[in-house]
C-alpha cells in the first residue's frame, strides 16, 4: 500500500488523528493500578447539555409570580408535579433521578452561571465553555486538553481522557495532547483490527523525512496499543444496573464500566442532545430530563456499589440558557446565564448554593449572570484535580471555596 493511499483512508482522518500522542503509555504491562487504589486520586464525568437548556423551567422558581406573569402557558406549575427543594426552587417533575440524588446529599445547585457579554450563537457559546475562553477570546484548545498539557498530578503517565462519542469535542482538545474519543471499546478494537490499519501501524515510517507522517504512524501504532488496553479492561466489569434504553443512556453505563473495570482516566466525557426548545418544550423536557435524572441516578448507584462514587465528580453544564419570556410556539429563545449541577460522593456544600435568579432585574429580558463559569472550572482543576488552574485558564478566577 503507498503511503498516499493510506493519508487518504477517511476512517484515519475521521476518527485517529484525535487520538492523543501520549497514550502509548496505555499499554497492557503492569503500572495501571485502579484509579481508586492511588491515594487521592479523583475523576470528573463532564455531561454536556447540547442545544441550551431552559434552566428556568429545570430549577423552577415556582413561588415567584414573575416567573408565570412571563410564562403564563410555558410556566410549570406546583400542582403538576414540581420536585420542592429549598429556596422557593423545585426540579422538573422529570426529574426524579436528580430529587434522589439531592436528598441524599450528592448533589448541588449553582444558579445563573454565565460570563461576561454572553453570545447567543450555539456554536461560539459553546466554543466559549469548551474552551474557558471570554467572549472576546479566540482559542484553539480545550481546557481539559490545556488540564492535560499541564503535567498536573495524574497526567505524566498512565493517563487519558475519554469521551463516549463519535467525535472528540474541543474541550479535550490539547496543543500536545488530546482526549480519546470513542463509543466503546469493542468497536474502538474492531476498527484497529482492520487487516489494512494493522499493516499500516507495523510500518516504522523510517525510510522517509516527512514529520507528519511519523506523526499518522506513531499515532495509529499507539492508537491500536490503546484500543487493545481499553478492550481488555473493559471486559472486568459488565454492568448489571438499569439504565435508560437510550444513547445517553448507553454512554453513562460504557462510562460507568470502564471506571468500574479499573481504567485509569481523569476524565469522562459524554453528552446529551435536543434541548433547542423553540417548540413543543414540554414534551421535549420531559424526555430529555427523563433521561438526564435517571441516567445519572444510575451512574450514582453503578459507581456506589463499586466503591468508586466518593472519588467522581459530575459536571452538568449547556452552552446557554433561554429567554425568561415565552415564545409564540410555546417555546423559549437562546438567552443566557443557567444552572450548573455538581454531583458527587464528596461534595463538601450540597443543595441550592446561591439565590435563584432575580427575575425583577433582568438584561433585556434575559437573565443576569450571578457566577464566572470558569470560577467553577477552576474550583474543579485547583481543589479537585489538583492542577495549576490559573496556568490552564490563563486568569485567577475565584474558586469556590469548599465545594469540593
Amino acid at each position: 500500500m503507498q503511503r498516499r493511499e493510506f493519508l487518504q483512508t477517511s476512517i484515519l482522518a475521521s476518527t485517529l488523528l484525535f487520538v492523543p500522542k501520549m497514550l502509548h503509555a496505555l499499554d497492557r504491562g503492569p503500572g495501571l493500578a485502579r484509579l481508586a487504589d492511588a491515594p487521592g486520586a479523583r475523576r470528573l464525568v463532564v455531561v454536556q447539555l447540547g442545544g441550551g437548556n431552559d434552566g428556568l423551567n429545570t430549577v423552577i422558581p415556582y413561588q415567584n409570580d414573575l416567573y408565570y406573569k412571563a410564562r403564563p402557558t410555558l410556566g410549570i406549575k406546583e400542582s403538576e408535579g414540581i420536585l420542592a427543594l429549598d429556596k422557593g426552587l423545585g426540579f422538573h417533575p422529570a426529574l426524579k433521578g436528580f430529587k434522589s440524588l439531592y436528598d441524599q446529599g450528592y448533589l448541588a445547585v449553582l444558579n445563573g452561571v454565565g460570563y461576561p457579554n454572553p453570545d447567543r450563537s450555539h456554536f461560539r457559546s459553546m466554543d466559549i465553555w469548551q474552551t474557558g475562553s471570554g467572549s472576546a477570546q479566540n482559542l484553539s484548545t480545550g481546557w481539559l486538553g490545556r488540564y492535560l498539557d499541564s503535567g498536573a498530578p495524574g497526567c505524566q503517565n498512565a493517563y487519558n481522557a475519554l469521551e463516549v462519542d463519535d467525535t472528540l469535542s474541543l474541550a479535550l482538545k490539547g496543543a500536545q495532547r488530546n482526549g480519546l474519543a470513542f463509543k466503546n471499546p469493542g468497536k474502538l478494537h474492531q476498527l484497529t483490527q482492520n487487516r489494512l490499519l494493522s499493516k499500516v501501524s507495523r510500518e516504522t515510517g523510517s525510510d522517509h523525512h516527512h514529520a507528519q507522517v511519523d506523526y499518522l504512524y506513531q499515532t495509529l501504532a499507539e492508537t491500536a496499543s490503546s484500543a487493545d488496553y481499553l478492550y481488555d479492561k473493559s471486559k472486568v466489569y459488565k454492568s448489571a444496573v438499569a439504565y435508560p434504553n437510550s444513547e445517553f443512556g448507553k454512554n453513562l453505563k460504557t462510562t460507568a464500566e470502564l471506571i468500574n473495570s479499573g481504567v485509569e482516566s481523569r476524565v469522562y466525557y459524554v453528552a446529551l442532545n435536543g434541548f433547542d426548545t423553540h417548540v413543543r418544550q414540554h414534551e421535549q423536557q420531559q424526555r430529555l430530563f427523563t433521561d438526564l435524572g435517571d441516567g445519572l441516578s444510575a451512574l450514582a448507584d453503578d459507581l456506589q456499589k463499586n466503591g468508586q462514587w466518593a472519588n467522581t465528580l459530575v459536571l452538568v453544564f449547556s452552552e446557554f440558557g433561554r429567554r425568561v419570556g415565552q415564545n409564540a410556539s410555546n417555546g423559549t429563545d437562546h438567552g443566557t446565564a443557567n444552572p450548573v449541577f455538581l454531583l458527587g460522593g464528596s461534595l463538601q456544600q450540597k443543595g441550592i448554593l446561591n439565590d435563584a435568579p432575580d427575575l425583577a432585574n433582568l438584561d433585556q429580558g434575559d437573565l443576569r449572570h450571578q457566577v464566572d463559569f470558569r470560577g467553577i472550572y477552576a474550583t474543579v482543576l485547583r481543589d479537585w484535580l489538583g492542577a495549576d488552574d490559573t496556568s490552564i485558564l490563563g486568569t485567577d478566577f475565584e474558586r469556590l471555596r469548599g465545594l469540593v
